[in-house]
C-alpha cells in the first residue's frame, strides 16, 4: 500500500516562497509520474504540476507556470514543489499524487492513484 505524506506548508506574505515535500512510502518511487494538485475552498481540486519517472519531464498550470518549480529525489522517494512569488490566490490544500498507471504528465485527477493527506498553504495580502 502506498503512503504519500506532504509537508512545509504554512501561513506566509504574498511574495514570499515555501517548499512543500511529499515522502513516499510503499512502491518502488521511481517507478511513477508524481503530481501535485490544490484546492482552495469551495472549488475544485486542480492540476498545478507533474514530473516524469526520472525528473526529466515536467509540466504546469498556467496559473503557476514561472513561478513555481516540481523536482524529486528518487534516492530519497521524495518529490517537491517550489513555490516563489506567492499570491493569495494560491491559498489551497496541496496534494501530491502518485499515477501508477499512465506513464504520462496527466493533469487529470482521476489519472492518480494515490493521494496524500494534504497540506494547508495559506498568503496574506
Amino acid at each position: 500500500q502506498v503512503q504519500l505524506a506532504e509537508s512545509g506548508g504554512g501561513l506566509v506574505q504574498a511574495g514570499d516562497s515555501l517548499r512543500l515535500s511529499c515522502a513516499a512510502s510503499g512502491h518502488t518511487f521511481s517507478r511513477y509520474y508524481m503530481g501535485w494538485f490544490r484546492q482552495a475552498p469551495g472549488k475544485e481540486r486542480e492540476f498545478v504540476a507533474v514530473i516524469s519517472r526520472n525528473g526529466g519531464s515536467t509540466y504546469y498550470a498556467a496559473s503557476v507556470r514561472g513561478r513555481f518549480t516540481i523536482s524529486r529525489d528518487n534516492a530519497k522517494n521524495t518529490v517537491y514543489l517550489q513555490m516563489n512569488s506567492l499570491k493569495p490566490e494560491d491559498t489551497a490544500v496541496y496534494y501530491c499524487a502518485m499515477d501508477r498507471d499512465n506513464p504520462s504528465l496527466s493533469i487529470r485527477r482521476s489519472d492518480y492513484d494515490y493521494w496524500g493527506q494534504g497540506t494547508q498553504v495559506t498568503v496574506s495580502s
